[in-house]
């Protein structure tokens, strides 16, 4: 059985990316200490819990606007407070360490030709699977596809052996390699000293109903626990907000106030990946979210490599 893992964007199946965490717990009818019904602590638990999200994600009073989608943002960034286990984590990494935790969101580092390839890349994987929850992955890396309600492994069906052109995956790499030296510059670490980590997706978003906990993309969740290997998170947006799609912002939640990036095409939003951002998505509510997560670690053990046609054809 699959555990459902928040990343970036929403739920995804740990095991498809090695590994599986185990959340269940067990429980009696009642409390050993307590004569409450289980059910009176359950609702307690959920109303709770729904108070939270709402109080994050309703008010729109608590807004700012960090990126607007209808401005070109050459490089614009926040500085926040490390999370102390961030830096004790990351201090054991030479080269890795960043001046300062941030976020940071630029227009200028991906051509819109290479947007263009890489949106032609998800569509053509994607027509092959889809969510029946409309929050679908492609996965170039592993195979990994959204299928109803469950995940395959494209590279092992027939369709998947021709799909993806040698073209396809050197804009891939030349894509990733921009957005790793971007984050040498913009955080003054050693961009050899980072590595490309999994899981790194596409993804489409649709309005549709969630239908499993893969398709809840929009709950407030930290990428550094989630997955341990994270150091830093990147986000290409491949469409335009308010244009292709309404809703579908992000969102860092803060103390005063939350701070919104309107996704652009061709806009790259990049952070540290500990607790100093916690984020969000807000849910689609019309058209198609296309963007690509690109994940970074500087633990070479987790390292992965660029995906390769002649690799996944030597596969099948």
């Amino acid at each position: 059985m699959s555990c459902p893992y928040y990343i970036g964007l929403w739920f995804v199946p740990a095991n498809l990316w090695n590994g599986c965490t185990d959340f269940d717990r067990t429980f009696t009818d009642r409390s050993p200490k307590s004569n409450i019904p289980l059910r009176v602590l359950s609702r307690a638990v959920v109303i709770f819990s729904l108070l939270i999200i709402v109080y994050f994600t309703s008010n729109d009073g608590a807004f700012k606007i960090f990126a607007k989608q209808n401005e070109v943002i050459s490089g614009k960034g926040q500085i926040v407070e490390c999370s102390s286990a961030y830096l004790r984590e990351i201090d054991k990494f030479e080269g890795c360490f960043p001046k300062q935790c941030k976020r940071f969101v630029t227009d200028k580092v991906i051509t819109d030709k290479e947007v263009d390839e890489l949106l032609m890349i998800a569509k053509k994987g994607l027509k092959y699977g889809g969510s029946s929850g409309g929050a679908s992955i492609l996965d170039l890396h592993s195979g990994a596809l959204s299928m109803g309600q469950h995940f395959i492994n494209f590279y092992k069906r027939s369709e998947g052996k021709n799909v993806f052109t040698e073209k396809d995956f050197t804009t891939y790499k030349v894509v990733k390699n921009k957005i790793k030296y971007s984050i040498g510059h913009y955080f003054g670490v050693n961009p050899e000293k980072i590595y490309l980590t999994h899981p790194t997706f596409f993804s489409e978003i649709t309005s549709k109903e969630a239908v499993t906990v893969h398709d809840e993309y929009w709950h407030p969740h930290v990428d550094k626990e989630t997955y341990k290997s994270f150091h830093y998170t990147t986000l290409l947006y491949l469409t335009d907000y308010n244009i292709d799609f309404k809703g579908g912002r992000f969102v860092f939640i803060d103390e005063k106030y939350n701070r919104t990036i309107e996704p652009r095409k061709g806009r790259v939003s990049m952070f540290t990946s500990g607790k100093e951002n916690l984020h969000y998505v807000e849910k689609v509510t019309s058209g198609t979210r296309y963007a690509v997560t690109i994940s970074f670690t500087c633990d070479k053990q987790y390292a992965i490599g660029d995906p390769d046609k002649r690799k996944f054809n030597n596969d099948l």
